[in-house]
């Protein structure tokens, strides 16, 4: 054998070795995965915010005003990134999945959001929804929907401790709680009803009005406490209740704070009631 055979046998190896190597590399080790979008809007208007999985301290501590029995503090960990409607769904988002009714009507602007939705109708909505093949969705838990309105703040509201009028829909009815209705009226804004969408400024995160305007259907069913200080998957008690969310126009401001809950019978309509829509990831 020649001397330069010997080299070029030599070089050959070396290289289907580094190949291999390479081969090896990209075969067997894990790839980064495809990021996710950080907004996403989908076929018929509805947008969607990413939100990170995380950990935060769900309730009040004992010292927050207006603090109430149910609001037990604890470590909560979002184990799976989601996406969180931007705002409240609307009445031209509910019209282009429902259909709009000869009879029982819904009127309104179509940037209005919608109201008098049973915990049933939002259920029924999601499905209509789901069966376009546009995404999978559903209703947020309330440790989503929460974890979600903080935005990474750990103060009452999700602007800090104290609360008037140019933060949130609240304050707006004129029987009962009138405190804000002078300054929305001077904004344009109709007393005695919630407001159109994205009226006031988005939380941290970029989401619309998750303090005020309307309270939100939450997908738990509602328990004064959970089973356990720490616990993750917030197991709900045997009761047919439904958490609701966020606070409205209709009642003061201490019920925007991030931690304040309430509930209602899953087939209950309230004007002071809406919801917003959780997009899988996957």
């Amino acid at each position: 054998m020649h001397l330069s055979s010997f080299f070029n046998l030599k070089y050959q190896g070396k290289i289907l070795w580094i190949i291999l190597a390479f081969f090896s590399i990209f075969m067997f080790f894990p790839q980064p995965g495809v990021a996710l979008e950080k907004k996403i809007t989908n076929p018929i208007g509805i947008s969607f915010i990413l939100v990170e999985p995380g950990a935060f301290m769900m309730g009040s501590p004992k010292t927050e005003p207006f603090r109430d029995s149910d609001e037990h503090q604890r470590l909560v960990k979002i184990k799976t990134p989601y996406y969180m409607q931007t705002t409240e769904v609307t009445l031209k988002q509910w019209w282009a999945i429902m259909g709009k009714k000869w009879f029982f009507r819904r009127k309104g602007p179509e940037n209005m959001p919608v109201t008098l939705v049973s915990y049933y109708d939002c259920l029924k909505f999601i499905h209509k929804l789901n069966q376009k093949k546009m995404g999978v969705y559903r209703l947020p838990t309330e440790m989503e929907w929460e974890y979600a309105c903080r935005a990474g703040t750990t103060t009452a509201y999700y602007w800090g401790d104290t609360i008037d009028c140019s933060r949130a829909m609240y304050g707006n009815c004129a029987r009962k709680n009138g405190e804000c209705t002078i300054f929305f009226t001077s904004l344009n804004i109709t007393v005695d009803r919630p407001a159109p969408v994205k009226s006031f400024a988005p939380n941290p995160w970029g989401l619309y009005d998750m303090s005020g305007n309307l309270w939100e259907w939450c997908a738990d069913k509602y328990t004064p406490h959970p089973s356990h200080p720490y616990d993750e998957t917030y197991n709900p008690l045997d009761s047919e209740s439904r958490v609701r969310r966020g606070g409205s126009w209709f009642r003061g401001g201490q019920y925007l704070r991030s931690a304040n809950r309430t509930y209602a019978h899953p087939g209950a309509k309230f004007h002071t009631t809406g919801f917003r829509l959780v997009r899988e990831t996957d």
